[in-house]
């Protein structure tokens, strides 16, 4: 290597998934994901457990990740590890592990926000957008439009006041009796739906905010009254119901996104988080961009999800400017962008 070149391991532990990636000059060479299944059962991710499957999957991460690389770990440049916001066991294990081998290796330490990263996934790869944008962040945790000044300027401009839409669509999904992570569920049955089929109602909040709780609880009401009436009502109705609550969480979420576009004066349009994997969502995106003129840029299904990938991206522009973090920091189980 030369030793000009830039070469970081980047860890991601904010949830129920390890992540190890290295970045070159700017390049991802790859980003190796182990995805935790003990939380199936459970119905949620269970954050004890979590931890302990971070234990576990570490090593054999990072190892995979330095080996098919081919840079050696004594030729990194330095370590970057999500800080937050997360699960605050799990985040220890990754912040731990990061902070020692920063310190055996006495190369720079560097903390990324979880949610900045998710934004700068879309400089992974072409096509990226262009500054100022503004990007609709969405996953279980949170909610955010977000205007993206520049690389690490990033202002949030709304969010959600209370359930995330990731939660949304995974508290109606169990409502439904489907398997956690019902999200997915939702999506795959919605596409044999149809979306006008049970009308559920639109949450209207104050500008470019959110609320996602009233859908749960008007889901929640809507499905006992017609199982008095009708006990396989879910059965008989899944695809449809699946398609008229994603609608109804799109539609939500797309009202706000385009009184932010055209109260900024924005064309470059972005969606990041686990939920920008949902196919209804990105359709619907897809549609409302040609009848607008938007230019609007949507992650590759790997780099949506929790992935070390999107940290490694955020290290390189900190890197770039010097922004290190000290042998003391510690994790955040919130964290502001």
């Amino acid at each position: 290597m030369d030793t000009n070149d830039i070469s970081i391991l980047a860890i991601e532990s904010s949830c129920d998934e390890t992540s190890a990636s290295i970045i070159l000059n700017g390049k991802v060479l790859n980003n190796i994901v182990a995805t935790q299944s003990v939380h199936e059962k459970y119905g949620g991710v269970v954050p004890e457990l979590a931890s302990r499957a971070h234990q576990e999957n570490i090593i054999p991460v990072v190892h995979e990740a330095l080996e098919s690389s081919g840079i050696r770990k004594n030729d990194l440049s330095a370590i970057a590890f999500t800080r937050g916001p997360g699960l605050m066991g799990a985040l220890l294990v990754g912040v731990s592990f990061a902070k020692s081998m920063a310190y055996a290796l006495k190369i720079p330490l560097i903390e990324i926000n979880h949610m900045q990263a998710h934004v700068l996934a879309h400089f992974i790869e072409d096509p990226k957008p262009n500054f100022p944008f503004i990007c609709l962040t969405v996953s279980g945790g949170h909610t955010q439009l977000v205007l993206v000044k520049d690389y690490l300027d990033m202002q949030v401009i709304g969010e959600t006041r209370d359930d995330a839409v990731g939660e949304a669509f995974d508290k109606t999904a169990k409502l439904l009796g489907l398997p956690y992570p019902g999200g997915p569920l939702i999506d795959k049955y919605a596409q044999s739906g149809n979306p006008k089929a049970f009308e559920f109602p639109i949450t209207r909040m104050p500008e470019l905010d959110y609320s996602f709780s009233g859908i749960k609880t008007a889901v929640l009401y809507f499905l006992r009254d017609q199982l008095q009436q009708n006990p396989t009502f879910i059965e008989e109705n899944l695809n449809d119901l699946c398609a008229s609550i994603q609608h109804s969480l799109i539609e939500m979420l797309l009202i706000k996104l385009k009184v932010a576009v055209k109260q900024y004066g924005v064309k470059d349009v972005a969606i990041a988080g686990g939920v920008s994997a949902n196919s209804g969502l990105r359709n619907a995106l897809t549609d409302l961009a040609t009848k607008r003129g938007w230019n609007i840029f949507i992650p590759k299904f790997e780099y949506c999800t929790d992935n070390a990938a999107m940290i490694a991206m955020a290290a390189h522009y900190k890197y770039l400017k010097g922004d290190f973090s000290s042998m003391d920091v510690t994790p955040l189980a919130k964290m502001k962008i």
